[in-house]
């Protein structure tokens, strides 16, 4: 069984992910874009019973989606370094932001939503699967 270890800018706060991700994906919402400071967010989608906090606390804010459902943003109360997101309309998951993990060589985009937001700049990887939005989402 895989583990996966991460944390926050300050080392405030720690976590670890035991198993398997669900997925990997590229985010061009405005919202991701605002987060990462850049032209799409990251998410390394994991099941909630996977994830734990090992060392200190995160605070958080709630935000609408523009897929129209909500999502918790946990982040460090003294550095600010996003960390993870609680989806609500997918409670059994945690979006980690793999940028926090020590080790994010091995991580790969399995699917790139929201590509209507999409820079022209950007290039997305050959044959990544692309939606214009959320799957799923009206």
């Amino acid at each position: 069984m895989t583990t996966i270890r991460g944390g926050c800018q300050c080392g405030g706060v720690r976590y670890e992910v035991t198993g398997d991700p669900i997925a990997a994906a590229m985010c061009f919402c405005t919202d991701c874009q605002a987060q990462s400071g850049s032209a799409f967010g990251m998410s390394l989608i994991v099941p909630k019973e996977s994830f734990r906090l090992v060392k200190g606390a995160t605070k958080s804010f709630t935000r609408p989606t523009e897929s129209g459902s909500t999502v918790e943003c946990a982040f460090c109360p003294d550095c600010g370094t996003r960390l993870f997101h609680l989806p609500a309309a997918k409670a059994e998951r945690v979006n980690v932001k793999p940028g926090t993990l020590d080790d994010a060589s091995h991580i790969r985009p399995m699917v790139a939503v929201w590509t209507r937001r999409k820079p022209d700049w950007v290039t997305i990887p050959e044959g990544l699967p692309q939606f214009e939005r959320n799957p799923g989402s009206a």
